[in-house]
């Protein structure tokens, strides 16, 4: 294990530009007066915007006029946010950048080197103001983890001690980790990649418990049900814990994750206070909707939203992008059934489109043919309405996440 702190050279000049604005300290911390909601889009040119609301119930926005532009560019699928600040890897750089929207610009104000990392396979915050990282650097065939003190940008990086990917599987994806008093539950698999297009997935779900902090390894347990856990969730959820304390996972197969679309679509569960797989539950979505699934959330009594594929109304992986197919279903987990939700066709395959408030679900869609808007679903009574429309030539609500929790 190691202790690395950035240089901060890159950001002296920002820091300089905002003294007039900002004292020292309150360069660290979140601005004074903020609003509740961000939200993330990509316009039909590819340009990337964040625009910041109080309400995503009613009204118009355009984020296009009115947001910020991002640079770089689709740094969206990597993006952590969290009391304000927007937390992604330079994937060049290896450099963790803690930033800001300020003066209508996404400004870097501290970064913390994490030698080794390309790329973000799962984060868990372990404290309000720690994160816990987990990335496989292919080309060096390393699973490494770090764990970061946001407020210092302090990162402690060490192996995570898991079997490598070995024979014909050169990646390993831990989609999930799970952190109870003194270990951590993750789930992951491998993956054999030769290009982005090119690639499967393993035919076996492992759970691993490690204890904590000293990730010892202690036990494995594979399951060949479903394949792919958790997903990657910096881009989207596919994991939650329920109000009782269970812990619920979604196995990812379909052609968009895992690429091995023989497996089911499947929803896990581990109780509280438990350690492995329990052996009564296994929610098999495939064999309800005929389809492969990706993203879920926990929307409270029992019930979980999902996002289906239409696997009539695409062709192959690029089609999956771009063309509406996908459909919203509500899951109940205690009878196992599905019921979808009469909502316009979206797209996209990894969104972060969904918010729980208040007993109201917001659901952020992209329709060719319906717009860009924010719909609300109350689960007490079934119904749907608009909220929020998002104007402009708009392709995709990549994100929708409150900058401040309540």
């Amino acid at each position: 294990m190691c202790f690395k702190k950035s240089p901060i050279t890159f950001i002296v000049a920002f820091i300089v530009g905002l003294t007039s604005l900002l004292s020292c300290s309150e360069s660290k911390d979140a601005p004074a007066k903020h609003k509740k909601y961000s939200i993330y889009v990509m316009a039909k040119d590819y340009k990337e915007y964040i625009i910041h609301t109080d309400d995503i119930s009613t009204g118009k926005i355009n984020p296009i006029e009115e947001g910020t532009r991002v640079f770089p560019k689709q740094i969206w699928y990597d993006l952590i946010v969290k009391n304000g600040f927007y937390y992604r890897l330079g994937r060049k750089s290896q450099y963790l950048i803690k930033s800001v929207i300020t003066n209508n610009s996404l400004q870097p104000i501290d970064s913390v080197l994490l030698n080794g990392f390309v790329y973000l396979d799962n984060y868990s915050w372990v404290h309000p103001d720690s994160i816990f990282l987990i990335s496989h650097n292919k080309k060096l065939n390393k699973l490494q983890y770090a764990k970061v003190n946001v407020n210092d940008m302090k990162a402690q990086i060490g192996i995570f001690p898991l079997p490598k990917p070995t024979g014909i599987y050169n990646s390993i994806s831990v989609g999930f980790s799970n952190f109870l008093t003194n270990k951590v539950v993750v789930g992951y698999t491998y993956h054999a990649i030769s290009t982005p297009q090119n690639y499967q997935t393993s035919d076996t779900a492992f759970v691993s418990i490690l204890t904590y902090p000293a990730l010892k390894l202690i036990k494995t347990q594979k399951d060949t049900r479903s394949t792919y856990p958790g997903g990657i969730n910096t881009a989207q959820p596919n994991t939650f814990t329920a109000q009782n304390g269970d812990f619920y996972f979604l196995a990812c197969p379909g052609i968009a994750l895992g690429n091995n679309p023989n497996k089911p679509t499947a929803m896990y569960r581990i109780r509280k206070g438990q350690e492995s797989l329990d052996s009564s539950f296994f929610f098999n979505i495939s064999a309800s909707i005929k389809n492969h699934a990706y993203g879920m959330w926990d929307i409270g009594d029992g019930k979980a939203i999902l996002r289906s594929e239409r696997k009539d109304l695409f062709t192959g992986f690029e089609d999956h992008y771009k063309v509406p197919h996908v459909e919203f279903y509500v899951a109940d987990l205690v009878k196992q059934i599905l019921k979808k939700l009469d909502l316009p066709l979206d797209k996209g395959t990894s969104r972060r489109c969904v918010l729980v408030e208040h007993g109201l679900v917001y659901i952020s869609l992209n329709s060719d043919t319906g717009g860009n808007n924010i719909w609300i679903y109350n689960p007490k009574d079934g119904s749907l309405k608009k909220g929020l429309q998002l104007e402009g030539p708009i392709d995709y609500i990549l994100r929708i996440e409150r900058l401040y929790e309540d």
